[in-house]
């Protein structure tokens, strides 16, 4: 049996809140929100009510009354504290009597077990002091005990509510109405009811209740939420929209592209919650610990308990250190040392555009030795201008070879096309229909277009079908040309230019400041493939590449010992995606379906690659940080609990324990709370481990 802990069994005492389905119901995660706030609250309440009765009860205990050298003692004063510390027992440690219930029904002891075990043996013990079993009571020690178990367990759950928050704020950026627009009135409805082709108002500041498209006006858009991108989008008409995005001061009409539940907003916070539900390697590792060592603390408290009591200590004291061991060794703060960082970490990803899949492939970007890189719109900008026309033949215009390619090219979302048949929208040339459309794998389109036989293909379908191309024909480096085939005579050319992205060179020169090798895999010809890669200074490049070849090379270098990360478009790249140690789709905007890759970036900035890799690191450098500080707290405070020390006059109270138990597991919130991602996926450097520093570009 597997010592489980989720992130959000703040109680552990039977409220389980690790149900909420933040998915197809943001509404639903709210509710958890609120449940998880009264959870707070019980625990407030129930600790300031054992706070007053600790007074009494630590003023009316034998033991302290020796130690301050006084006398309280009346007739019938064992009875009040045995009445008192009785509620105390009851009320205050009842979450972890009901915790010790529920794991034993579960077979699966732990902390609760533990804590449960402890109170109860303590109660027990100085309950048959009081009906006349020789000795001292542990009223005193019990009552602060369960005080301090409930601190810890109050300032603990608000630390995991401080953990989660980043996705309930996500859950809260859905709007609960939208404007729906009527023929005849503007009608608000409620945002879950809307539906595809519905249309909407969006007011100047407010958020988009539902992806779509612009039907009407134009605004700037804030998406810093959704995509991490600070500086807000110029929209207008036929631009998408997603629902969570906070309009500017223009008012806009939206058509609406699905219903909400399908959102690109309620996909990532799908997605978000289910990543932190799933579990790597590192914290089943946690979970295998936190199991031991719960058999560590039973095995060593009931030790403890014979050694004392055999070498001829009093039944009290053998029982107070084995109390003292087993408070002590609860794995809470290793239970909570993962999900914790997993929910900081999963939760503030989103928040800047990255979406984990795999929770695993994340912590493994540590790891990596080379990112192969896609070219079009991860290095370069992605948006594909004409720049160039060129006809071979006498009775094809330059206007009629954009109006074919165009007609080829109009149901296609490929930078290509885009560029196309951008240029065609700007002279305002009618398109023609195309019958018969087919895809030539890697190498281009085909269709039937005014009853002739038309091809857009690469130069490398151009030189294996043997087609001449008239000489003089050049282009310069950094051009991407497609060629014109009709009737099977190669009528032209087109050309078209992408500028690199200014960010590229930077994440390119950083990720060799921290010895992770740079190539670029690209489809596109040779010479701009070499222009692009000697440009930005990357290590190697690959051009003219097909997809299933793509995977022939990821493969080749994971057999030269790399630990290789493949970026793509999730759609062409799938295989390589697949293959790679770690896929990350890149560019996929609303459409986060990208089932090959383990990590998925909103947009094609490559400095969210580079981000991402400094982001696991300092994701892995805090979980290892918490299992170091909760394993290591044991190592010395177990000993000292057992009474090591004792002859040299050192010896750890219940109380005492609960205190260390307690800190060992706000420091490992804390420290999981301090996980940032400074503006777009920024990781401090101090999160970095020591070999992992970057040199700032």
């Amino acid at each position: 049996m597997e010592h489980q802990h989720s992130v959000n069994t703040a109680v552990h005492a039977g409220h389980d809140m690790s149900k909420m389905d933040h998915g197809a119901n943001p509404s639903m995660g709210m509710a958890g929100h609120d449940h998880h706030a009264m959870m707070i609250a019980d625990f407030k309440k129930r600790f300031y009510v054992v706070l007053i009765l600790t007074i009494p009860v630590m003023l009316l205990s034998t033991m302290i009354q020796q130690f301050l050298k006084v006398d309280w003692q009346f007739t019938g004063s064992q009875y009040i504290l045995f009445a008192l510390s009785t509620v105390v027992f009851f009320y205050g440690g009842f979450p972890f009597l009901k915790g010790l219930v529920d794991e034993v029904k579960a077979r699966n002891p732990g902390m609760m077990f533990l804590i449960g075990f402890a109170i109860t043996v303590a109660y027990s013990y100085s309950v048959a002091i009081v009906f006349g079993l020789a000795g001292m009571d542990f009223f005193w020690e019990l009552a602060t005990l369960i005080l301090i178990m409930l601190l810890g367990h109050w300032i603990e759950m608000k630390s995991v509510a401080g953990a989660s928050r980043e996705l309930e704020l996500l859950v809260q950026l859905m709007p609960a109405d939208a404007h729906m627009v009527m023929p005849n009135m503007v009608h608000d409805v409620k945002t879950e009811t809307l539906k595809a082709n519905d249309i909407i108002l969006v007011k100047p500041g407010e958020k988009v209740a539902a992806d779509g498209i612009i039907l009407e006006g134009e605004s700037y858009l804030d998406e810093s939420m959704l995509t991490g991108e600070s500086k807000p989008v110029q929209k207008q008409k036929g631009d998408k929209v997603i629902a969570g995005a906070i309009n500017g001061n223009g008012s806009i009409k939206v058509t609406v592209s699905h219903a909400a539940k399908d959102s690109y907003l309620s996909q990532v916070i799908k997605l978000v919650d289910d990543a932190q539900k799933s579990k790597s390697q590192t914290q089943l590792l946690a979970d295998k610990a936190a199991r031991w060592l719960t058999i560590i603390a039973l095995v060593s408290g009931i030790a403890t308990f014979l050694y004392w009591y055999l070498t001829g200590q009093s039944l009290a004291f053998a029982m107070e250190r084995m109390v003292t061991v087993i408070v002590i060794c609860c794995p809470h703060a290793l239970g909570l040392a993962v999900p914790l960082v997993v929910a900081k970490s999963t939760a503030l990803s989103a928040k800047n555009g990255l979406l984990i899949k795999n929770r695993t492939a994340f912590e493994n970007a540590r790891k990596i030795t080379t990112i192969v890189f896609d070219k079009t719109g991860t290095l370069t900008v992605g948006k594909f201008e004409v720049s160039k026309i060129i006809s071979f033949q006498k009775d094809f215009r330059e206007n009629d070879i954009l109006r074919l390619a165009a007609a080829l090219e109009q149901q296609s979302e490929h930078p290509i096309a885009t560029g196309i048949l951008q240029k065609v929208k700007e002279l305002s040339f009618p398109i023609p229909a195309a019958e018969k459309f087919k895809a030539i794998t890697g190498k281009g389109v085909e269709a039937s277009v005014e009853g002739k036989k038309v091809l857009l293909v690469s130069p490398g379908y151009v030189q294996e079908n043997q087609l001449t191309i008239p000489p003089g024909f050049t282009t310069n480096d950094t051009e991407t040309v497609v060629f014109l085939v009709v009737d099977n005579r190669l009528a032209g050319a087109i050309a078209l230019s992408d500028k690199i992205r200014p960010e590229s060179a930077t994440a390119i020169k950083t990720l060799k400041e921290n010895n992770i090798k740079s190539m670029l895999l690209t489809g596109d010809n040779r010479r701009v493939a070499k222009t692009v890669s000697e440009t930005l200074g990357m290590n190697s490049f690959i051009a003219e590449v097909l997809p299933h070849e793509k995977l022939e090379k990821i493969k080749d270098l994971q057999n030269s010992g790399e630990f290789v990360a493949m970026t793509g478009d999730g759609v062409n790249d799938a295989p390589a995606l697949a293959i790679a140690d770690i896929g990350i789709a890149v560019g996929s905007g609303s459409d986060i379906a990208a089932e090959t890759a383990g990590i998925i970036l909103v947009n094609s900035n490559p400095m969210d690659v580079l981000n991402l890799v400094l982001f696991g690191r300092a994701t892995y450098r805090k979980m290892i940080q918490n299992l170091i500080w909760a394993t290591g707290y044991n190592i010395i405070a177990l000993p000292l609990a057992a009474g090591v020390l004792y002859r040299q006059g050192i010896l750890l109270s219940p109380a005492a324990g609960a205190v260390l138990m307690t800190v060992s597991t706000v420091v490992v919130a804390i420290n999981a709370s301090m996980l940032k991602v400074k503006g777009r996926a920024t990781v401090p450097a101090a999160a970095l481990l020591p070999h992992e520093k970057i040199k700032k570009a």
